[in-house]
C-alpha cells in the first residue's frame, strides 16, 4: 500500500479501541448502541478527512484510494479485537481455534473508493467450528451496521485452494489477498499454497481466460474508450483494464507492485510512468465520484462531470469549456490505457510463445513486397530501430502496408511509431508520397476504419493532420454524441466503407444504391473525414471546416474540382438532416430553397450518403427508421426537382401516380373513393406515404357520420405508433392532443396537420415512449385510444391533468440552454415558420402548442426533432384568417409566449391578431 501520511488524523484505532473497551467494561450487556455510535462516528470522522484531503489534492488518487483501505483496515481490526477479546474469548485456543482475516480483491490491492465493497476471507485452518463461525458472523454484522457493503467468503484452507482452482473470479481476487488481522500464519500458509498448488503452470490459461473476460466485459459497456458518459471502472480504458494487465503480471512473474512489471520487461519505466499517472488520475475521479453521489457509482454522467471539472481545477478557455477539457484529459488517459494494454499483450507473447509461433491466434499472410519492413510471427514489423529516422514517411507507409495486405502491426512497431511519431514535420505533411498513402488508407476499399484507429493510437494521425489532432479525444458536452470528435469521424468512414461493401443494405438500400452512381469516390470519404474537423474552435464548424478543407485537400492530392466539391460538403453536411427533420417537406418551397443549395444531383448524392453516415456515427439507437424515411422523401423530392428542373410538372405526376396506386389497392367502391379523394388538397398526397393515405381514407369513410373518429396502430416503418384523428377542425386541436399523448406517457416524433376541403381536421401523429419504443402493446394502444378520446371530446379537464403529473427528472437536466425562437417567412410562399430551440423535457410541446392555441394562430403543420438534450421543434402556421402573419408587434407577443413556454411557465392570453 502507498504510505500514509498523519495516518491517526484518519483514524486513530489505539484511543478508538481503548474508548471501545472502556463503554464495554461500563456497561457490558448493553454496549452494542454506544459502540456502534462510536464506529459510526470514526468512520465519518475519516472519510471527511480523506474527502478534505482529496479537495486540497484533487489529482492524488492513488492517496485517496490508499487512504480510504487504511480506514477500513483499521475499523476491521478495532472490530476483530472487540469480537474475539470481548464477545468471543478462547482463553486457551486450540489448533482450531484460529482465525485469519484476508482483504481480497481491490481491497486486497490497498486501493478502494468511498463506498467500494470490502471483500474479506475468513480462512481457517481446518474445517470451520462454532467459534469461527460466531468470530465471522459477529464481524460481519458489525461492518453491515456500519452501512458498509461487505462480499465475504468463510473457507477452511482445503476449501480455498479447491475452489480456487476451479472459480476464475475467487483466483483472481486471491491472486491480490492481503493479511488484514488475526492468525498471520495461516495466510502465509494460504498464500504458499495459492502459488504452489493453484497457479502452478496454469498461467497462460489464466491470460487466456482475463482477456476473453476483458473482451466481454468492453462490448456490454459499449466497445469503445470514446463514449461520452463513460464507466471509470469498468469501461475500456478504465480502471479494470490496467488492473487486468497487473492480474496478468503477477500471475505469471508474481510481482507485488506494477512498478516491478518493469523488472520483467513487460514495461519500460516511461511506459510503468504512464501506467502510474493514468491510474492516478482515473482513481481520483473515481473517488470523486463516490464523493458527490454518496454511493458506488462508477459512471461519469453528464451531471457529474461537470462538477468534478471544477472540483480537479479545470477552466474555462477559448472554444473549449472547462468540462470539456476535463473530459478531454480523461479520454486521452483512456487512450494510454489502450496503448500500455496492447504493448503489454505484445510482450507477453514474444515471452511465453513458442519459437516461431503466437501466443495469441491471428492470421497469417506472407506478402512479399514491404519496402523494407519484415514480418514478425505474420506481423508487421521494423528491420531495425532507425528504420523511421531513415525515412520519416514510413510512419505512414506502415499504416497503407497494414491496411493493403490486412496486416496486423506488432506492438513494438506500434510503440517506436508512437515514440518517433515527432519525426513528422512540415516537410513530411508536404511530401507527396507520404500525402498519397495517407488517402490511400483514407479511401481503402478493405477497413479504413481499423487502420485509422491504428494511426490515431499512435499519434501519428494528428501528427500528419494537426488540424485533426486538435479534435483528438475531444468531448462535446451533449447528450446527442456518444463519442468524442475522432472516434466519431473514424467511425463515420468506416461506417461509409460498409455502406460501399453492401455490408449495410437492408438499414441504408438508398445510400447503398447511391454509391455505385457516384463518380467522386475520394471526395465523399475526405469529406466524411474532415465534417466535423473545426469543432471546438469557438466558431460555425462547418464554415471553418470549409475553410480548412480548401488549404488541406490540395496537400492531398486532390484537384481544384475535388477540393471545391469537399469543401462544400463539409460547408453544408447539416443541411439535409436540418431540411429533412425541422421543414415540412410536402410545401414545395422548402424543397426548391433545399436545391437551390444543392444545385446538382451529385451533390445531392453525396451529401445524402455524408448525412447518413454522419447521424448513424454519432452512437446507438441514433439512427432509426423515421429518419430514413425523412431523408429518402427528401432525396427523392430533391432529385426530381433537379432532374425535370423547377417546375411542379413532376410533383403533380406523383399527386396523380399516388391517386391511381391507392384506388387500385383500397377496398373501396370507385365512387366512394373519388368522393374523399377530390377533398384531400394536395399538399397531403405529397405529405403522406400510400400506406398512411389508405387507412385515413378508410377511417374517413366508416366515420363520415361522425365529428370525431380516432385510427391507432403500431407502425414498424417509422418504429413508432401511428395515431390518426378525424375531427371538426377548431382552435386548439393540436393542444388537446399534444396534452392528451403526454398524459399517456408518449412523444410526439412527427406530425402532419392537414385539412380536408370540407373543413374536417385529419392529423397525422408518430408517437414513441421517453425511451424512443412505439406503443404495440394492446393495452398500452387501448389506454392511448381512451386518453385522447377524452380530451377530444371534452370528457375530462385536461389543464388540470396536465399541471398535476410530475415531471420526472431528465438528464438533460445538467445542461443549461437558453431557449430560442427562430421566424422565418421567405421560408414558405403560404406560411409564417416558427423555430424554437430549447433543453427538451417532458411537456415541452404541449406546453408551446398551448402557447400557439393562447396566441390565437393556427397550427399546418409541426416538425419534431430531438439531439440529445436539445428539443427543435418547428410549426407552420398562419394567422385565423389563413394568411401569413406580418405583423411585428404580433410576432413579437408569440415569440415571447413560445420562450416563456419553452422554459415552463404560464402563457397569458394574446389576443386577435391585428
Amino acid at each position: 500500500m502507498q504510505k500514509i501520511e498523519n495516518q491517526r488524523a484518519i483514524i486513530d484505532r489505539k484511543s478508538i479501541f481503548e474508548a471501545l473497551q472502556l463503554i464495554h467494561e461500563e456497561n457490558s450487556a448493553n454496549s452494542r448502541a454506544q459502540i456502534l455510535s462510536l464506529l459510526q462516528q470514526s468512520l465519518e470522522n475519516g472519510r471527511k478527512e480523506i474527502a478534505h484531503r482529496l479537495m486540497n489534492a484533487p489529482s492524488a488518487g492513488h492517496a485517496a484510494a490508499a487512504q480510504q483501505a487504511f480506514l477500513v483496515d483499521q475499523l476491521v481490526r478495532i472490530i476483530y479485537d472487540h469480537v474475539t477479546q470481548n464477545l468471543y474469548p478462547v482463553a486457551n485456543p486450540s489448533a482450531a481455534e484460529r482465525i485469519a482475516l484476508v482483504a481480497v480483491g481491490g481491497y486486497g490491492r490497498g486501493e478502494m473508493a468511498p463506498h467500494s465493497d470490502v471483500d474479506i476471507a475468513f480462512i481457517t485452518p481446518i474445517k470451520r467450528n462454532a467459534w469461527a463461525e460466531q468470530v465471522a458472523e459477529a464481524i460481519l454484522y458489525w461492518l453491515w451496521d456500519l452501512g458498509l457493503k461487505v462480499g465475504q467468503s468463510n473457507r477452511s484452507l482445503d476449501e480455498t485452494v479447491r475452489m480456487a482452482k476451479e472459480d476464475l473470479t475467487i483466483r483472481t481476487a486471491l491472486l491480490e489477498s492481503r493479511f488484514i488481522w488475526g492468525d498471520r500464519d495461516i495466510y502465509a500458509e494460504a498464500r504458499n499454497r495459492f502459488w504452489a498448488e493453484v497457479v502452478g503452470k496454469t498461467a497462460p490459461q489464466f491470460i487466456a481466460d482475463k482477456m476473453a473476460e476483458r473482451e466481454a466485459r468492453h462490448q456490454r459497456m459499449g466497445d469503445s474508450r470514446y463514449v461520452v458518459e463513460p464507466n471509470v471502472k469498468d469501461g475500456k480504458g478504465g480502471l479494470r483494464d490496467l488492473h487486468t494487465l497487473y492480474w496478468i503480471g503477477k500471475y505469471v512473474h508474481r510481482v507485488r507492485v506494477a512498478r516491478e512489471l518493469v523488472d520483467f520487461g513487460l514495461f519500460t519505466k516511461a511506459e510503468h510512468k504512464k501506467f502510474w499517472n493514468a491510474e492516478n488520475f482515473l482513481w481520483a475521479v473515481r473517488c470523486h465520484l463516490h464523493q458527490i453521489t454518496g454511493r458506488a457509482e462508477d459512471r461519469l454522467t453528464f451531471d457529474l462531470q461537470r462538477e468534478i471539472a471544477e472540483r480537479m481545477n479545470f477552466a474555462d478557455r477559448e472554444g473549449q469549456s472547462a468540462v470539456e477539457r476535463f473530459m478531454q484529459f480523461y479520454f486521452l488517459n483512456a487512450k494510454i490505457v489502450g496503448d500500455l494494454t496492447g504493448l503489454f499483450i505484445a510482450h507477453l507473447d514474444n515471452n511465453m510463445a513458442q519459437k516461431g509461433r503466437r501466443f495469441l491466434p491471428t492470421i497469417m499472410r506472407r506478402p512479399r513486397k514491404l519496402n523494407g519492413f519484415r514480418l514478425d510471427r505474420g506481423r508487421l514489423a521494423l528491420p531495425n530501430q532507425d528504420f523511421f529516422k531513415e525515412d520519416p514517411v514510413r510512419l505512414i507507409e506502415i499504416f497503407q502496408l497494414a491496411d493493403k495486405f490486412e496486416l496486423e502491426i506488432h506492438p513494438e512497431a506500434m510503440r517506436t511509431a508512437r515514440r518517433q511519431a515527432k519525426l513528422i514535420k512540415k516537410i513530411t505533411r508536404l511530401d507527396p508520397r507520404a500525402n498519397e498513402l495517407f488517402l490511400n488508407i483514407l479511401c481503402s476499399e478493405r477497413d479504413p476504419e481499423t487502420v485509422l484507429r491504428w494511426m490515431n493510437e499512435a499519434t501519428i494521425f494528428g501528427r500528419f493532420i494537426p488540424d485533426f489532432g486538435k479534435v483528438v479525444a475531444q468531448m462535446q458536452f451533449d447528450m446527442y454524441h456518444h463519442y468524442t470528435v475522432d472516434e466519431h469521424s473514424i467511425r463515420a468512414i468506416g461506417l461509409l466503407a460498409q455502406i460501399e461493401q453492401g455490408k449495410l443494405k437492408k438499414d441504408h438500400p438508398l445510400a447503398a444504391s447511391i454509391m455505385k452512381q457516384i463518380s467522386s469516390r475520394r471526395v465523399l470519404y475526405v469529406a466524411t473525414f474532415m465534417h466535423d474537423i473545426a469543432k471546438g474552435r469557438g466558431g460555425d464548424h462547418s464554415v471553418l471546416g470549409a475553410e480548412i478543407a480548401e488549404i488541406l485537400c490540395p496537400r492531398l492530392g486532390l484537384s481544384d474540382a475535388e477540393t471545391e466539391m469537399v469543401a462544400w460538403l463539409v460547408r453544408h453536411h447539416l443541411l439535409m438532416s436540418a431540411t429533412a427533420f425541422k421543414r415540412d417537406l410536402s410545401d414545395f418551397k422548402t424543397i426548391l430553397d433545399f436545391c437551390q443549395i444543392v444545385k446538382s444531383p451529385e451533390r445531392l448524392r453525396l451529401l445524402l450518403v455524408l448525412t447518413v453516415v454522419d447521424i448513424r456515427a454519432v452512437g446507438p439507437a441514433v439512427w432509426n427508421s423515421w429518419k430514413r424515411q425523412l431523408l429518402t422523401d427528401l432525396y427523392d423530392a430533391a432529385e426530381e426537382v433537379l432532374r425535370l428542373g423547377h417546375k411542379q410538372r413532376g410533383r403533380d405526376e406523383r399527386v396523380k401516380t399516388k391517386k391511381a396506386n391507392i384506388q387500385e389497392n383500397i377496398s373501396l367502391s370507385k365512387s366512394a373513393y373519388n368522393n374523399i379523394a377530390r377533398k384531400l388538397p394536395d399538399p397531403y398526397w405529397i405529405a403522406e406515404p400510400e400506406d398512411i393515405i389508405e387507412r385515413n381514407i378508410l377511417l374517413l369513410h366508416e366515420n363520415k357520420d361522425t365529428e370525431l373518429a380516432l385510427d391507432i396502430c403500431y407502425y414498424p416503418e417509422r418504429g413508432a405508433t401511428l395515431v390518426s384523428i378525424m375531427a371538426a377542425d377548431h382552435p386548439g386541436l393540436f393542444y388537446r392532443m399534444a396534452g392528451a399523448i403526454h398524459l399517456s406517457g408518449g412523444n410526439i416524433i412527427d406530425a402532419r396537420i392537414h385539412t380536408t376541403k370540407d373543413g374536417v381536421a385529419l392529423d397525422n401523429f408518430l408517437i414513441q415512449d421517453p425511451l424512443g419504443r412505439p406503443f404495440q402493446e394492446e393495452a398500452q394502444i387501448a389506454k392511448l385510444k381512451q386518453t385522447i378520446g377524452d380530451a377530444l371530446a371534452n370528457r375530462s379537464k385536461l389543464a388540470p391533468k396536465l399541471e398535476a403529473k410530475p415531471l420526472v427528472r431528465m438528464r438533460a437536466d445538467a445542461f443549461k440552454i437558453s431557449p430560442s425562437v427562430f421566424i422565418d417567412n421567405q421560408a414558405s410562399n403560404r406560411f409564417t415558420v416558427l423555430e424554437v430551440n430549447s433543453r427538451d423535457r417532458p411537456a415541452l410541446l404541449s406546453n408551446l402548442a398551448h402557447a400557439l392555441f393562447k396566441s390565437k394562430i393556427m397550427l399546418h403543420s409541426a416538425h419534431i426533432a430531438t439531439y440529445g438534450e436539445r428539443a427543435v421543434d418547428t410549426f407552420y402556421v398562419t394567422d385565423l384568417f389563413g394568411a401569413k402573419i406580418d405583423n411585428k408587434n404580433k410576432l413579437k407577443s408569440i415569440e415571447e409566449a413560445l420562450l416563456k413556454a419553452a422554459l415552463g411557465e404560464n402563457v397569458p392570453d394574446v389576443g386577435i391578431a391585428a
